[in-house]
């Protein structure tokens, strides 16, 4: 199964990742990645697109990169891994790209899905949201060490990362399950691993 995780800046996404990798593991094969990233090529794009230098970039050109690095990391990573493994597990997906650039950067969804055909054919069994109000959430990332170009927006622009999502999650029920990412991480963790445990 091909599994993917999303959320907003400090929904917890890695550690919960981390946490139910850990879990499966034991009994099956298991690959984690993520993106923008997860192969040589895509790695170097994700340096590029999250480069906080890079203040100046249009929306249209950060689209397009998330999606060229996707199209490189299905063709390295997740295609073989899917074939191979009984488990792949991915820190973000084309959802992200709805979010983020759909709506909160306004370029539409259609866009988003035509510059993502490749994707759009290779899309997620199950897809969890964590959803985490974006006051919360970006309260909890204070401590990091540094921030990306995204990291830095402005509150609304999570807000409205956090709207896009939600209406995502509308259009892809069957796919998009919802979680509520204000419950402490060890009952987020579990409420997945039983949810996964029960599609297995």
């Amino acid at each position: 199964m091909f599994i993917t995780f999303e959320g907003g800046e400090g929904s917890g996404k890695t550690s919960i990742i981390d946490q139910v990798y850990n879990y499966f593991n034991k009994t099956k094969q298991v690959l984690v990645s993520r993106e923008p990233g997860g192969s040589f090529i895509a790695e170097a794009i994700r340096d590029l697109v999250l480069n906080p230098e890079y203040k100046g970039m249009a929306f249209q050109t950060e689209a397009l990169l998330y999606a060229a690095a996707r199209a490189q990391h299905l063709d390295d990573v997740l295609i073989p891994a899917i074939k191979e493994k009984d488990l792949v597990l991915c820190d973000r997906y084309i959802d992200s790209s709805f979010a983020y650039q759909g709506y909160a950067r306004g370029l539409g969804m259609e866009y988003i899905e035509k510059i993502n055909d490749y994707a759009m054919n290779h899309l997620p069994e199950i897809t969890f949201y964590i959803d985490v109000d974006p006051e919360i959430g970006m309260a909890r990332i204070q401590s990091r060490d540094k921030y990306d170009r995204l990291d830095q927006e402005a509150l609304d622009f999570h807000k409205s990362v956090r709207q896009g999502y939600l209406e995502i999650a509308q259009k892809y029920p069957k796919r998009i399950i919802v979680i509520d990412g204000h419950k402490t991480l060890q009952e987020v963790i579990d409420e997945i691993i039983s949810i996964l445990e029960s599609k297995l």
